[in-house]
């Protein structure tokens, strides 16, 4: 039986945790923990384990007769030397399920076939030094692309320390010098020639305590796993429908609620009449579920609503559609798309916040021989996961139970402690694998109505969202208008470049947010051209909306990606220059420029450059098109990594356009799972082109206009492009790739529609645009 379904189910392993405080716990100690801190690791084994390489078809091994040895809190070896590693980032479709199992695996010297992984529940530890909850197993959240970069170092030790011990235990049992043995996959090796398995080692390993100083790490020559393109653990599982989602997951005696929420931002439940929902069969009650007020922080559940109480997810959806509610619309009743646009527009007559000003701007405009401007509009977009939101809740006396589909377990616990006020170490936390996230599962909203919902009725609760919910009430990433200026000289160098921003910041209901920092989640100050232009400045002007917003698939990159990679070509157009050759020559010679945003410290002009080059080569840049026909290209920096995109487009006579090709070239540095990094380039270009080819959240009377995918139309097979995946070969520090494939795809699109047909997308979507009319000027 599924431990979902266990009236006592309790995660095996750790019970509560805090959100990171600035630092965080230091490493020693977590490698302290990680290492030395017998188990609990979960090894009900049912993940098919992938070995190294792409086709390969071994079958699992059997799942161990013994629960086995711990080695530390994230490996477990049993008799016949059956390998379990904890998996501790949460799973929204990335591959860290795979990639840090493979990293821990590669240290370990671990036979990959023999392999099971599984996903670690929300883990804590007491710490002498600094009393209260910390990490036990490290950051387990999804975010900002940081899983692989911040495991690399850490998670290397966690392995090589379990090798150690195994080390010592075969250097015991032999009587030799630990130091003349060596390892194979899953053996110690004896110099003549003698080996031990790791299954015959493991319980006297397990007496060993483990170095706290670092141990040495092997030399990437002699890597068998890392960079091997993997499968991911749990492929078969998919495709055979055995993975669990949280949509999926349920607690024994959970009922289901499904909730009316108020449409209108910030608006609030003026009466309901319940008594048709309480005749349908399977409803059991019917509760009001109370919201943040105007203003207030949003840290708990999003709006105003009515929940259905039922038996099952059907009986409750039918009860809320018997439902009749009446709302009060709140004070952004008059807000629209249009009135939005508006603001936008007047906003920037005026000055705003300055947030990089180098050299003189004002002066360079004046002297410049000519000065060319535009402005980019980007929606309003949702994150819409293929799976809607949902969660598990069970709130008892002394402990609450969640399971839900989750990128931040941590402040998962930290809403059922504020709304329940039970200790988050009696506060037990399961991600289940996502069906997407995108950033929208960072905000714990839906788990907020879970617990609220088991503390109102005192039984178990899961709350299953539907796509209307999703849509409506989402965290969207913020709109925005780009005034984009460049001042040039008799030469037509770039002496002076301005970004302009209106924007509606995400940061405007959070706890922390200060009125002077909102703008630092819409322009990031050190972006590209920063430091390459003598006189530049941004500026940020704050857009008064009431549509909740928050994080999205590199946020603020895609949209300022957008703007800046458009106006470059359009700079490169309107003086007849090659859009490569300028943005090469205003990168410049290959340096590292000093980048404090995410991602950061540096900014390297080389690497950007490179992969400009990569694509421009694979595509074959510069060759001559027939009519119709045009070539685009765009790259950006994101969070550490960057990547290129170059298309091909052709355009017809009615305005309809096909994506002849798709390249994607990326510098992540050396690649954990190159598989893993090739399927993330291809869903964030997918993903960037879906959003710039029909994605729009708009605003009507105060709420949001679409229902259902009818009205936010993905990207459909047939519009789709084959996406080639070229890489830069490096052995640098590797960064995570599942946010830097978005950024350039819209811009490297629309420069190639302009190439092929004249026409210039300065507003996203494109939609039809392109189609013949007497205004065809799209800006």
């Amino acid at each position: 039986m599924s431990a979902y379904g266990r009236d006592d189910w309790r995660p095996s392993l750790g019970t509560a945790w805090r959100a990171a405080a600035p630092g965080g716990i230091d490493r020693r100690t977590f490698l302290k923990i990680s290492v030395t801190a017998a188990g609990g690791l979960l090894v009900a084994c049912q993940r098919t384990p992938q070995p190294a390489g792409e086709t390969s078809t071994a079958k699992a091994p059997a799942p161990p007769a013994s629960p086995g040895v711990a080695l530390g809190v994230f490996v477990r070896i049993d008799p016949d030397g059956n390998t379990v590693i904890g998996a501790r980032g949460a799973e929204i479709g990335q591959g860290v399920k795979t990639s840090l199992p493979m990293i821990i695996a590669e240290e370990l010297d671990a036979d990959w076939s023999k392999v099971r992984v599984e996903q670690l529940p929300l883990g804590v530890v007491r710490i002498d030094k600094e009393p209260g909850l910390d990490w036990k197993y490290g950051p387990q959240g999804a975010g900002g692309s940081t899983n692989v970069s911040d495991a690399w170092q850490d998670l290397r030790q966690v392995g090589a320390k379990a090798r150690w011990l195994l080390l010592q235990a075969a250097a015991k049992h032999w009587q030799a010098d630990a130091s003349t043995l060596d390892t194979q996959p899953g053996l110690v090796v004896h110099p003549d020639g003698r080996t031990l398995g790791y299954g015959k080692l493991v319980a006297m390993a397990a007496t060993f305590t483990a170095p706290t100083e670092d141990v040495a790490l092997k030399t990437p020559t002699d890597y068998r796993i890392i960079g091997k393109p993997t499968r991911v653990v749990d492929a078969e599982d998919i495709v055979t429908g055995r993975a669990q989602y949280g949509i999926d997951a349920t607690l024994r005696g959970a009922l289901v609620a499904v909730v009316a929420r108020c449409p209108y931002f910030d608006g609030e439940l003026d009466a309901f009449d319940a008594s048709e929902t309480r005749k349908i069969p399977g409803v059991r009650d019917v509760l009001v579920l109370p919201g943040p007020k105007h203003g207030e922080p949003l840290t708990q559940n999003l709006a105003t609503g009515v929940a259905v109480i039922a038996d099952d997810t059907w009986a409750a959806i039918k009860g809320r559609r018997a439902l009749k509610v009446q709302w009060k619309q709140g004070p952004y009743a008059d807000e629209s798309s249009a009135s939005l646009d508006a603001q936008c527009t007047r906003l920037l007559q005026g000055k705003g916040q300055r947030v990089r000003n180098d050299g003189d701007f004002d002066a360079a405009r004046r002297k410049a021989a000519r000065v060319i401007e535009a402005v980019y509009r980007v929606p309003y977009v949702s994150h819409c996961p293929l799976e809607p939101q949902n969660a598990c809740a069970h709130v008892q006396a002394d402990r609450v139970d969640i399971i839900a589909p989750m990128q931040s377990p941590s402040g998962a616990s930290r809403v059922a402690n504020a709304i329940t006020g039970i200790d988050r170490f009696s506060i037990d936390v399961a991600m289940t694998r996502c069906g997407g996230g995108f950033g929208r599962r960072l905000t714990n909203d839906f788990v907020a109505e879970a617990v609220l919902l088991s503390k109102l009725t005192g039984k178990p609760i899961k709350v299953v969202w539907t796509r209307d919910d999703d849509l409506h009430h989402d965290f969207f990433r913020p709109f925005g208008h780009h005034h984009m200026l460049a001042a040039l000289d008799d030469q037509g160098a770039i002496s002076g470049w301005a970004h302009r921003l209106a924007s509606a910041s995400k940061y405007y209901r959070r706890e922390d947010a200060k009125p002077e920092d909102m703008w630092q989640a819409e322009l990031y100050p050190d972006d590209f051209p920063a430091a390459t232009i003598p006189n530049l400045r941004m500026e940020w002007f704050a857009v008064d909306s009431g549509m909740t917003r928050g994080s999205w698939r590199a946020p603020a990159h895609t949209a300022n990606a957008f703007a800046i990679q458009s106006f470059i070509d359009e700079i490169a157009q309107a003086t007849g220059r090659d859009p490569l050759a300028l943005q090469l020559r205003m990168l410049g010679a290959p340096r590292e420029l000093k980048y404090e945003g995410h991602g950061g410290p540096v900014f390297d002009t080389g690497r950007l450059a490179g992969v400009l080059k990569l694509a421009a080569d694979t595509i074959r840049w510069g060759r001559a098109l027939p009519k119709g026909r045009g070539l685009g290209i765009a790259g950006h920096f994101t969070f550490g990594g960057y990547a290129a995109h170059a298309m091909e487009v052709s355009v017809d006579a009615g305005g309809e356009y096909r994506i002849e090709r798709c390249v994607c070239a990326v510098d992540v540095g050396r690649q954990i799972n190159p598989l893993g990094v090739e399927a993330q380039m291809m869903g964030g270009t997918i993903d960037g082109l879906s959003t710039a080819r029909n994605l729009e959240i708009s605003i009507a009377g105060g709420r949001v206009v679409q229902n259902d995918f009818a009205g936010y139309p993905l990207l459909q097979m047939k519009d789709a492009p084959d996406v080639e995946v070229v890489s830069i070969k490096s052995d640098r520090d590797p960064v995570g790739a599942g946010e830097m494939g978005i950024s350039s795809a819209a811009p490297a699109l629309t420069n190639a529609l302009f190439a092929a047909s004249g026409i210039r997308i300065r507003s996203l979507p494109i939609r039809d645009q392109l189609k013949p009319r007497s205004d065809t000027a799209a800006g």
